[in-house]
């Protein structure tokens, strides 16, 4: 009897494998040369690996990736974090978490305080992500707010932001939730997913323990709809239980054949 494997056999039919792949982004299926992929998969994967690096330095521009229409909508505008820069910013997570003096001023004269809902936009390990998903999912987080009865904050963007800033914001502004939309760290699957962060009241000195997470918001994990369901339920029942965190948890059991049915129970 040899003691060599078989060959993996080659999936049977085109067929299986677009079925397969549908299902998953992960790279399965895609055969080998020898102990090695085979050169088309190499160069996909290489590709995709780029995309990342990619979007982990590039910087937003707001007017040239959003358009002056979609600004003027939602009167966006820019603030900095500590971090001078995108290298320092990457090099040294703490100052991506505070935003600096002439920053606060001008969210505080430019931003209504006492929101229910608070919208934060940061660019995060991935401009692409924000780029891509902010278009599509700011509407639709104000179409759920209005539904749910909830005030919504105007939208403002950080640079070099990070998931703490989300306390300078709560000191600031105190609006009962803070959203914050952020670039996550990007895989060799997408560089376009988008986290939503959660926090009732937040304030300095609030780590992660108080704070919730939606995140794979793409076109292949969670889509756009579903997503501002999601964001705005959780807030308004974060609301009216006045916690966040590990004091709430989200329940999600989406249909086979229907709507995704939401539910949110006490930790």
């Amino acid at each position: 009897m040899s003691d060599l494997l078989p060959d993996r056999p080659e999936p049977d039919s085109d067929d299986l494998l677009a079925r397969v792949r549908l299902r998953t982004p992960a790279r399965v299926l895609t055969g080998r040369a020898g102990g090695s992929y085979k050169t088309a998969t190499w160069l996909e994967l290489r590709g995709d690996h780029a995309a990342a690096r990619d979007a982990v330095r590039a910087d937003v521009d707001l007017e040239r990736d959003f358009g002056r229409p979609f600004l003027d909508r939602w009167d966006l505008f820019e603030v900095a974090t500590a971090a001078g820069s995108k290298a320092e910013y990457l090099l040294r997570p703490d100052l991506g978490r505070s935003l600096r003096p002439e920053a606060r001023a001008e969210v505080a004269a430019r931003r209504a305080i006492g929101a229910d809902l608070q919208i934060v936009l940061g660019d995060g390990l991935s401009a692409a992500a924000l780029i891509a998903q902010t278009p599509g999912l700011l509407p639709r987080l104000a179409e759920e707010s209005s539904t749910a009865r909830l005030g919504l904050g105007l939208p403002f963007f950080v640079r070099h932001c990070r998931v703490g800033v989300m306390n300078d914001v709560g000191d600031l502004l105190d609006p009962a939730v803070v959203i914050l939309l952020i670039g996550e760290r990007p895989g060799l699957a997408t560089a376009e997913s988008l986290s939503a962060y959660l926090a009732f009241r937040p304030r300095s000195g609030h780590d992660d323990s108080r704070r919730n997470l939606i995140s794979n918001i793409h076109a292949r994990g969670i889509p756009i709809d579903q997503a501002a369901a999601r964001i705005v339920d959780l807030a308004r029942r974060m609301i009216a239980g006045r916690v966040s965190g590990v004091a709430i948890k989200e329940t999600w059991s989406p249909s086979l054949s229907g709507p995704a049915k939401r539910s949110i129970e006490p930790s």
